[in-house]
């Protein structure tokens, strides 16, 4: 049972209906990935928690489908219904700090950028993802990867509270102390229980430098320099997290490190043991600078698709299977372990908290005529990694329905996770998202 409070709707909500011939729908309709052309029948721009009571009821009563826009980073474009009502979180962008307690209170439409900024005024941040215009709240709810994971712990792990509303309307408050099962569940279980319209997080004293080490090696012949840096990952500090690409015909290999730069540079010396590479690269950056430097590789207006593995070991086999890869699909690796490992299996959602490491396997284009080809690269270089994998991060799943969800949670996991659903949304209301279906006959 969910305890709860019924919402107050305020004399005049402030919700905002956009309808396909508004001004302005077009634009909050557009997602990160340029494949998604969706049309909502209504999107409801929503500025306060009882507005998206409102739009939530009005989607129940009309009959349509939910999504619910933050980011916008489903590759699959989870968030825009077509032909339902998109509930548009953006305007709920929001963040305080409490640098005594060391809180953030975040809204749930902001974005990773607003967070890491505020936070980064007081000398604070926490784990939060490696593009700064994804949202919060899709990020945290998978579970939250980020650069500061080994130290910290996932997003998920550094959650203190949410408030959240409910498919009836209800807002609640979920934390270890009150509706705990819905606090486990939103960590790592996705969207699936309703729309969180606040994050309360934990936050870390971080320094503001980073430290970034590339070395560059042709594809042909990488396989020993690959090798090398599998074994060192595991062996890595706290403050290094492993990060490897191979595109276009070259792998490179290296970590980011994030705290005292001089340790990080002295630290590097430990990759001359890679071998000598064809260009090296050694970077003293802003902590939000480090935040930042993907957001142009993951621009909005292009093509994507992609397909990801967990992987609790990379024998030499997965490593030649890796650098196989079409030339012009991304394969990218991180390094897992740290304080990711430390927490039980148990304590949250998210479960798959003994991986090694993290595999994506990227497509990007621009000319919708490359669409079959591109997504058949990209599904025929993952396939090549699938013999080594161990799971799948929720947050990297695209189109692989039921079946990716059961490689996302073990069985026990999955089984919790149903029967969560099954008390807080029985009518599966929420559905638009990696789905775990109620566990009763009939459910969409």
């Amino acid at each position: 049972m969910v305890h709860s409070s019924r919402a107050q709707m305020a004399a005049g909500p402030t919700v905002e209906l956009l309808r396909p011939e508004d001004p302005g729908y077009d634009r909050a309709r557009r997602v990160w990935n340029a494949m998604v052309d969706h049309r909502p029948a209504l999107i409801a721009r929503c500025r306060e928690v009882s507005d998206v009571v409102t739009a939530i009821g009005l989607a129940r009563r009309e009959g349509l489908e939910i999504g619910v826009r933050c980011g916008g980073h489903s590759v699959v474009g989870l968030a825009v219904p077509h032909g339902g009502l998109m509930i548009d979180l953006t305007p709920m962008g929001g963040v305080r700090i409490d640098p005594e307690q060391r809180r953030a209170r975040v809204q749930g439409g902001a974005l990773l950028g607003a967070l890491d900024l505020a936070a980064q005024e007081h000398g604070l941040a926490t784990t939060a993802g490696n593009v700064s215009h994804t949202g919060v709240g899709g990020l945290t709810l998978g579970g939250g990867m980020g650069w500061l994971a080994r130290q910290y712990g996932l997003t998920c792990d550094n959650l203190v509270s949410c408030q959240l509303v409910t498919a009836d309307g209800d807002v609640v408050r979920a934390s270890a102390e009150e509706n705990a099962e819905l606090f486990w569940g939103l960590r790592g279980g996705g969207g699936n229980f309703g729309i969180v319209t606040e994050f309360e997080f934990r936050l870390h004293p971080v320094a503001g430098r980073a430290v970034s080490v590339e070395l560059d090696f042709p594809v042909a012949g990488a396989g020993p320099a690959m090798a090398r840096w599998r074994d060192l990952s595991a062996e890595a500090p706290r403050q290094a997290t492993y990060a490897a690409t191979v595109l276009g015909g070259v792998a490179t290999l290296g970590f980011v490190w994030v705290g005292d730069p001089d340790e990080g540079r002295t630290y590097a010396e430990v990759v001359t043991s890679l071998g000598p590479p064809v260009a090296r690269r050694v970077e003293v950056l802003s902590y939000l600078d480090l935040q930042r430097r993907e957001d142009t590789l993951q621009e909005h207006l292009v093509r994507r698709y992609w397909k990801g593995h967990y992987v609790r070991e990379l024998p030499d086999a997965g490593i030649d299977a890796l650098l196989s890869h079409d030339p012009a699909v991304a394969a990218s690796l991180q390094a897992y372990g740290g304080a990711i490992a430390e927490v039980p299996e148990d304590a949250s959602a998210f479960s798959q908290r003994r991986t090694a490491l993290e595999y994506v396997g990227a497509a990007r284009w621009t000319d919708p005529a490359e669409d079959g080809d591109r997504i058949a690269a990209a599904r025929a270089s993952a396939a090549r990694l699938e013999p080594f994998a161990s799971g799948a991060y929720v947050n990297a799943l695209g189109d692989d329905g039921a079946a990716g969800v059961r490689r996302a949670y073990p069985p026990a996991t999955l089984a919790r996770l149903t029967a969560l659903k099954s008390a807080v949304d029985p009518d599966n209301v929420f559905h638009l998202n990696q789905n775990i279906p109620p566990g009763r006959p009939g459910a969409t």
